[in-house]
């Protein structure tokens, strides 16, 4: 294979896992939850209510005691006001002045499935909506705050261009987007909020209030441990208000220890199955869609495991690191979690031991194979401690496991099975 090959190949997968991991790495809130939070922090969004059911919409929506609403789909996924529901209803968000219209649309969103250009084909099934008062926008900007490495810390994002593809605007006139690193030592002072302010155009009282809005995010986002908070639109209103219209947060997991509230908030409603198994045994896995499933060590390994399988003209299924410390037992779950996945075609085991006993290993892919009554071929490359007697376990096991003695080989074979 050429390097020209292997490169390309290496890129591919890492932009897909990147893809994924973001999606999957970090706690996510729904709207309504995000804005719940934000209140507390004194940041102004639309007065709302939450439902479930038709009824509940509308018994919100005269609490409320306004004359326009906004009903809005609730999920984890973008792309909402342009999804399609499975019903035929277009549009995840919809503005009505009537209470029957809310029950109507009430009824029409939720039980079905919206599908946007950020979810699976088939769409998420929507159980709650939101029912807030529609307020009139004169104008939109956009503000995030978000941890970023290349600056070491948190930077603030603001643009003139709000309630649009930020990605798209950041492409095309990068000129409107305004970038504003923030030392986290001494956090962000007045002077900066009201340059922030300024950037998005406002002016006089508007600047101010927009100035203190930022430093409340800022407060939040420190205090919460967010890793980012996006508020698109951040808008302004006829009556003059500023106000926070749509808010995406989303959380470190490293801070679950800390922030036991906010993650007890989650909604594993869209989360893959397999993802929360492979959490309750501390794995770490993200499904992919191809058909070699990868159990490794170590993310660093797993990666250039899934480059090789591809460098062999394979598609991994998964990424799956069981980590330094991983026991039997761990071993028996990543098992079970892989061929869960029925385009599974064969495994790849690959283990350097260093931390890890490759015994353990070996004992657990003997068990799991027996227990599991696997169908689906497995090769397995385990070096390092006590390699040599983990191959040993394998070989005595009677177990049609294929042995390899170093990566090539392993996804040279492991290919070859699938390809068959």
């Amino acid at each position: 294979m050429s390097l020209l090959k292997f490169l390309s190949t290496t890129q591919r997968s890492i932009k897909q896992l990147n893809t994924l991991r973001i999606y999957t790495r970090c706690l996510s809130l729904h709207e309504y939850q995000s804005k719940q939070l934000m209140q507390t922090f004194d940041i102004n969004t639309q007065p709302f209510e939450i439902a479930s059911t038709a009824e509940e919409a509308v018994n919100g929506a005269r609490r409320l005691n306004v004359n326009a609403y906004v009903v809005k789909s609730q999920i984890l996924a973008g792309g909402r006001g342009k999804g399609t529901f499975d019903n035929g209803l277009v549009g995840g968000v919809k503005l009505v002045s009537s209470l029957d219209d809310v029950k109507k649309l009430a009824g029409q969103m939720l039980g079905s499935r919206l599908v946007t250009k950020q979810t699976p084909p088939e769409g998420v099934l929507v159980n709650k909506v939101m029912v807030a008062r529609a307020l009139d926008i004169k104008e939109e900007r956009y503000l995030a705050i978000l941890l970023d490495r290349s600056a070491g810390g948190p930077v603030i994002v603001a643009s003139t261009d709000g309630g649009v593809d930020i990605e798209e605007v950041a492409a095309t006139m990068p000129e409107k987007i305004f970038k504003f690193p923030v030392d986290i030592t001494r956090g962000l002072d007045h002077a900066t909020s009201v340059e922030i302010a300024k950037s998005l155009g406002f002016t006089g009282e508007t600047r101010n209030t927009t100035a203190n809005q930022v430093r409340q995010l800022y407060k939040m986002f420190t205090s919460v441990d967010a890793t980012q908070i996006e508020i698109n639109p951040l808008g302004l209103t006829s009556e003059g208000e500023i106000v926070c219209f749509d808010a995406k947060i989303n959380f470190d997991d490293n801070a679950k220890f800390r922030q036991a509230k906010i993650f007890a908030m989650q909604d594993h409603g869209e989360t893959d199955p397999r993802e929360l198994a492979a959490q309750e045994s501390n794995l770490s896995y993200v499904g992919m869609t191809g058909n070699i499933g990868c159990l490794v060590n170590g993310a660093g390994l797993a990666m250039a495991t899934m480059d090789i399988i591809k460098l062999y003209d394979g598609e991994p299924a998964n990424f799956l690191d069981c980590g330094g410390g991983v026991q039997e037992s761990q071993v028996q779950s990543a098992f079970q979690i892989i061929t869960q996945d029925p385009q599974v075609k064969a495994i790849l085991v690959n283990i350097f031991g260093g931390i890890v006993d490759c015994r353990i290993i070996a004992n657990g892919i003997v068990t799991a194979c027996k227990k599991l009554d696997l169908q689906v071929p497995v090769v397995a490359r385990l070096e390092g401690n006590n390699g040599d007697e983990a191959k040993k376990i394998l070989e005595q096991s009677g177990l049609n496991i294929i042995g390899a003695d170093d990566m090539a080989i392993a996804a040279e074979k492991v290919t070859a099975f699938v390809k068959q």
